[in-house]
């Protein structure tokens, strides 16, 4: 036998998925590009969160094998850390396999080298954010173009004889696109400034990072 708050439960989920359907018909045609809108942001947002983890691109423990290269050197423990660079499965892995391509060269050529490769490095960095930045701009839009659809809606029905329903629907659709397409825009603006500062920290670690490894790797200087 159901017990009443089991049945009251669901007859609640019920009336909120009924009354959430009705919101978003009421928002008209324009509500399918706001919903194809909203599934690419989604996936735009989520597939950022996957590229940007430090383990694609700056690894906690590759990260420490960089910073202690040269005492690794000293050691006679550097062909595990090497194996891992030439495997190439982060961003600074392979930028670390660039550098030591280049070992026993001048410093200069090897910050060329690992400079010519960061600029591919940071074009992946920034894949999808241009996504996020469309999305940004198109989903007001398309809000303000159901605004506008429905306010032509509502001054149809104004006359001596006025549709009340008419009017009514116009402007339920009115404010449904703009809702939505706001609250499309609002994450992404969120997620875009977010996952922009993380490509700054990234970019910067790496930087850091890089510079002792060349530190390590480049042609003693002989004339000191």
């Amino acid at each position: 036998m159901t017990d009443i708050p089991t049945i009251l439960l669901t007859t609640t989920d019920t009336g909120s998925l009924a009354a959430a359907l009705d919101f978003l018909q009421k928002g008209g045609i324009f509500m399918i590009p706001l919903a194809i809108t909203s599934v690419v942001g989604t996936m735009a947002i989520l597939y950022k969160a996957l590229s940007l983890s430090g383990s694609r691109v700056i690894p906690g423990a590759l990260a420490r094998d960089v910073s202690q290269f040269q005492q690794r050197i000293v050691a006679d423990k550097v062909e595990p850390v090497i194996a891992e660079f030439e495997k190439g499965k982060s961003t600074l892995a392979r930028l670390a396999a660039i550098v030591l391509k280049h070992r026993g060269k001048p410093r200069s050529e090897i910050t060329h080298a690992v400079e010519s490769a960061a600029r591919e490095e940071t074009v992946y960095l920034h894949a999808g954010i241009a996504v996020i930045d469309i999305i940004i701009t198109i989903a007001p839009l398309l809000g303000l173009l159901g605004t506008a659809s429905g306010l032509v809606t509502i001054f149809q029905g104004l006359g001596d004889n006025a549709d009340h329903v008419a009017i009514a629907r116009g402007i339920s659709e009115a404010l449904t696109t703009t809702i939505v397409g706001l609250a499309i825009a609002v994450p992404c603006v969120v997620a875009h400034g977010y996952f922009t500062r993380r490509i700054e920290m990234l970019t910067a670690r790496l930087e850091s990072l890089l510079s002792d490894l060349t530190s390590a790797c480049e042609k003693p200087n002989t004339h000191a």
